[in-house]
């Protein structure tokens, strides 16, 4: 028998990384798999790989907007009735190309000015650079999309008086990450809305949970300039990035039984990277 006999669980943002790794997961362990992605040809591709090709179901949306994902829910609800499990995967990193050239450059800069006499003089200047427009979409895509696929899969939860919620929130959201202020708020925000909606809907039997991963081997950490990555490994002791297994392991114990007295936590992946 495997772990999510009989489940039904939508992972947004699972035709790569991190949510592609839980829906196999997902798939081995039993459960059907809803795959949401912004292009349904690779969500589709994602269920090839599962096995799932018939009985489960690919959608296309953008969970930064509202309309779209009830338009998904709305598919979920049709085509099976209810829900057992929520994963809000879907994310982006430093997409913008000048923002991402002039993290790697300032970094790698920064390191060799610590080599040589250890003072930082050069700053990021991140937050001062950023744009309206990419602060909206960071919070949009994961805060918002969070909030908006929560908000929908409770409709269906609730009334079961059963299912399982798990956020992807980050270190980055724990700490603050240097360069990346948008990310760093949308995921503090999502640990404190996970909390919150857990205080909530526990009396309806819904768990919700989050994950906040370390430095994950992703296409959003394929950006990270070569001298950025080895720095990042030598301050995580386990001294490596974690793979998307890592988390989907994780993943699959919070949507699964094992976990029925896990109520609003945040579990942290991050190879000791951050310890508290």
């Amino acid at each position: 028998m495997g772990r999510l006999d009989g489940k039904l669980a939508l992972v947004t943002g699972g035709a790569s990384g991190i949510g592609r790794s839980i829906c196999l997961n997902f798939a081995k362990e039993g459960a059907t798999i809803i795959c949401n992605d912004i292009t349904v040809e690779a969500a589709q591709k994602v269920l090839a790989d599962c096995g799932q090709a018939k009985e489960g179901l690919a959608v296309k949306a953008d969970v930064s907007k509202s309309r779209q994902v009830a338009a998904m829910f709305a598919k979920v609800q049709k085509k099976y009735g209810r829900l057992d499990v929520l994963v809000n995967n879907a994310g982006i990193g430093l997409d913008n190309p000048v923002i991402r050239a002039r993290f790697n450059k300032v970094l790698t800069q920064q390191q060799g000015e610590i080599a040589k006499d250890g003072k930082v003089r050069t700053a990021l200047e991140a937050t001062q650079r950023l744009s309206d427009a990419d602060w909206d979409r960071m919070l949009g895509v994961h805060l918002n999309g969070t909030f908006y696929c929560t908000r929908e899969a409770l409709k269906l939860m609730e009334p079961q008086r059963s299912g399982k919620i798990v956020n992807i929130a980050s270190i980055c959201g724990m700490t603050g990450c240097a360069g990346a202020p948008h990310y760093s708020a949308a995921k503090a925000g999502i640990m404190g809305f996970t909390r919150s909606v857990a205080r909530e809907v526990i009396v309806k039997g819904v768990f919700v949970n989050a994950i906040a991963p370390g430095y994950i081997d992703t296409p959003m950490t394929e950006a990270v300039s070569d001298a950025v990555r080895r720095a990042l490994e030598m301050a995580t002791p386990a001294g490596r990035f974690g793979s998307p297994q890592d988390v989907a392991n994780l993943a699959l114990y919070l949507a699964s039984g094992e976990s029925d007295f896990v109520v609003g936590q945040v579990i942290s992946p991050n190879g000791g990277y951050v310890i508290a």
